[in-house]
């Protein structure tokens, strides 16, 4: 396993070999830098709401009064150039303006800038071999102010690995939860395959 460094990575971006990390559009070729790719903000975001609800569930078995975990997350949209605030403690769900496909023996680190870090904004995510979509963006603001963000300013960096063999994430089969998606997607944890075994464990000591 190796960083995709120098000018391979320019070639591997800019390439049109389908076995190269397609990464579209790429506004300014500075984006691209000796180790790093700078990666985009997008038009679309997932901002997380206060409820009536003590918690968000994620139980195998929906209670009576149940609410999806998309309902606790309102959408919105702004386009280039707008700005977007992200408040102290807020969760916002947004995507990259950029469509990323990794060919199966390269997969992505997703870091923010350190100028966004040294604001209180830290997005820290791995993108799989194989992925196909816009890539998700995880915000958070940890410092004590609110923070101005442009849509289309970029705001992360990709680095990317190059693995021995391939590990194709879409093979196999499987529910692939965020393959494809060109816009943010709410949490679908409450569809992970072990939350129905483990709530028959639980009830087996009742």
């Amino acid at each position: 396993m190796h960083l995709i460094t120098g000018e391979k990575l320019k070639q591997s971006v800019l390439s049109d070999d389908q076995n190269s990390i397609f990464l579209d559009p790429i506004l300014d070729e500075d984006q691209i830098g000796p180790v790093t790719v700078d990666i985009r903000l997008g038009y679309d975001f997932l901002v997380s709401i206060v409820t009536r609800k003590p918690y968000i569930e994620l139980s195998a078995l929906e209670s009576k009064g149940h609410r999806g975990i998309p309902s606790y997350f309102q959408e919105t949209r702004r386009e280039i150039g707008d700005r977007f605030v992200l408040y102290p403690d807020q969760v916002v769900l947004t995507t990259s303006l950029e469509y990323l496909s990794l060919p199966a023996n390269t997969y992505a680190d997703i870091l923010s800038r350190s100028s966004y870090t040294r604001l209180g904004i830290h997005v820290n995510t791995m993108v799989q071999p194989g992925f196909k979509g816009s890539i998700p963006i995880e915000l958070y603001n940890h410092g004590n102010n609110a923070i101005e963000l442009i849509v289309g300013s970029r705001i992360c960096q990709a680095r990317f690995m190059e693995i021995e063999g391939e590990a194709d994430y879409t093979a196999g089969g499987g529910i692939r939860k965020y393959y494809g998606d060109v816009r943010p997607t709410a949490s679908r944890a409450d569809k992970d395959s072990d939350l129905p075994i483990l709530e028959i464990a639980r009830n087996s000591f009742d």
